[in-house]
């Protein structure tokens, strides 16, 4: 198996992060505060995009689209670093899956990370299921504010435009 950095997945991995890192206020705007209350667990504002590594690997057997690793609470203590989780991507299934599968594919890896950003994993079926269902309800959200978001940078840019 090869295995090399993936600035492509880290790059699309970073632009999630930013557009799913919302405050609660936020969130409650969104889609409602006892809709946000229940759902708390799912933003993604406790994950540091930089103790995050993207991988590509080539010639792996697994049948997975992508999977997380984790650097396990001993190892961080015996290099002195702190928790990282490394993505891996599997580039015999993901790399022929279009834009929006590759999204939904990160998301998923993504909610493996605690709320806590400990260097543990949560499970598919713990408290907080991974699972189509909720990486489902959180790509239609990132589609949404992604748009929101554009359409606020083209609004500032046209001002900008209308200054000079």
């Amino acid at each position: 198996m090869d295995v090399e950095l993936a600035p492509d997945v880290e790059s699309m991995l970073k632009e999630i992060l930013d557009v799913l890192s919302y405050s609660h206020e936020e969130w409650e705007r969104s889609i409602g505060r006892a809709e946000a209350q229940s759902h708390e667990p799912h933003l993604m504002g406790h994950i540091n995009e930089h103790r995050i590594i993207c991988m590509r690997s080539r010639n792996a057997t697994a049948r997975a689209y992508a999977r997380i690793w984790n650097l396990p609470d001993i190892w961080q203590k015996a290099l002195s670093v702190g928790t990282f989780y490394v993505i891996e991507v599997l580039s015999q299934h993901y790399d022929k899956l279009p834009e929006e599968e590759k999204e939904k594919v990160l998301i998923h890896e993504l909610l493996h990370i605690p709320k806590t950003f400990s260097g543990a994993l949560r499970p598919h079926g713990g408290k907080i299921k991974v699972n189509g269902r909720n990486v489902g309800e959180l790509y239609k959200i990132y589609k949404a504010r992604k748009g929101e978001l554009a359409a606020k940078r083209k609004e500032v840019l046209k001002r900008a435009e209308d200054m000079f």
